[in-house]
């Protein structure tokens, strides 16, 4: 435990963040497994849906510097391969 005011205050940020990102990486993996729900029950209508949710949700995220703009757009890139494959299938 830091002894120094400013350490501490420190800390207790890096704390809040820390929680803060947690819960909105949780959002963004909820969103992903609903879509892969979605697929998986052959419902395109909502698999388009939850996938828009999933996309906003990773762009906000890069945006925001919670992934990297590269593993985003991976995300994204592979989402939609498996909506074009369930839409063709």
């Amino acid at each position: 435990m830091p002894n120094i005011k400013s350490a501490i205050k420190r800390t207790k940020q890096i704390e809040k963040r820390r929680a803060q990102r947690a819960s909105q990486k949780s959002d963004l993996r909820t969103a992903m497994k609903n879509f892969e729900k979605a697929i998986a029950s052959n419902d395109l209508e909502l698999a388009k849906s939850t996938l828009l949710v999933a996309v906003k949700k990773l762009d906000k995220a890069a945006t925001k510097g919670l992934i990297h703009k590269n593993a985003a757009n991976r995300q994204k890139s592979r989402l939609m391969k498996k909506l074009n494959a369930a839409a063709n299938a």
